[in-house]
C-alpha cells in the first residue's frame, strides 16, 4: 500500500493537485481501514464460526455412538483404503462383514471398513453409528473446529483487506481517469494555436 510513501502529496507545493491529495487520503484511510476493520471483522467472523461449530460437535457428539462390531467374515476384493479420518492418512482399513448392537440395542450386520491389517473372524474392532446402528462418519472434534474457526476468521480478515485495498484502487483509477480526460481537453483547446505563438497567425 502507498500510505507511507504518498505521505508527500501533503506537502505544501504549488504543483500539488486537488486529486493528489485526494489520494493521500485515501490511501491513509484503506490503511487505518485494514488495520482496524480487518481484524475486527476477522474475529467476529471467527466467533460465529467457533460457535457454531462446536454446537455442531455437541450434536455430533449426542448422535453418534462409538460401539464395537465383531468380524464375522472378510470380503473378497477387499480394497485397502487410507483412513482419511485419521491424523497421518495412512492406517489401512480392510472390507469386512461384521455385527454390532446399536446403542438403542437393535442387531445389526453389513458390510464395513474395519481398521484391522489382517481381519479373521470373531476379531473385535469399533465403529461410529448413529443413534439406531446405522454407520455414521466420526463426529467433529473440538480441536478440528477450532481450528476451521480460525481459518475462517482469518479469511475473512484477509478479505476484508482485499475489498479495502480493491475499493482504493478502482477510486484512485476512476481519478487518474478523470484527470486524462481533463488534459485531453484542456490539449484540445490550445491544439490550434500549438506552435504558432506569437506568429502572428
Amino acid at each position: 500500500m502507498r500510505a507511507i510513501t504518498g505521505l508527500w502529496r501533503w506537502r505544501h507545493n504549488p504543483l500539488r493537485r486537488g486529486t493528489d491529495l485526494a489520494e493521500a487520503w485515501m490511501a491513509l484511510g484503506a490503511l487505518l481501514l485494514v488495520l482496524v476493520a480487518g481484524p475486527v471483522i476477522g474475529a467476529l467472523v471467527g466467533g460465529v464460526a467457533q460457535d457454531a461449530l462446536q454446537r455442531s460437535v455437541r450434536e455430533q457428539r449426542e448422535a453418534r455412538q462409538l460401539v464395537t462390531a465383531t468380524v464375522i467374515r472378510k470380503l473378497d476384493s477387499s480394497p485397502l483404503d487410507a483412513d482419511p479420518e485419521t491424523s497421518t492418512g495412512r492406517s489401512l482399513r480392510s472390507r469386512v462383514f461384521a455385527d454390532w448392537t446399536a446403542p438403542d440395542g437393535t442387531a445389526h450386520q453389513g458390510p464395513v471398513l474395519a481398521n484391522l491389517r489382517s481381519p479373521h473372524r470373531g476379531d473385535h474392532f469399533t465403529i461410529w453409528t448413529d443413534l439406531h446402528g446405522r454407520i455414521a462418519a466420526r463426529p467433529l472434534d473440538s480441536a478440528t473446529a477450532t481450528t476451521h474457526a480460525v481459518l475462517a476468521g482469518f479469511g475473512a480478515a484477509l478479505l476484508t483487506a482485499g475489498l479495502v485495498e480493491g475499493g482504493r484502487r478502482l477510486a484512485v483509477w476512476r481519478m487518474v481517469r478523470r484527470r486524462y480526460a481533463r488534459w485531453d481537453q484542456a490539449w484540445d483547446r490550445a491544439g490550434p494555436d500549438w506552435g504558432r505563438t506569437g506568429t502572428g497567425s
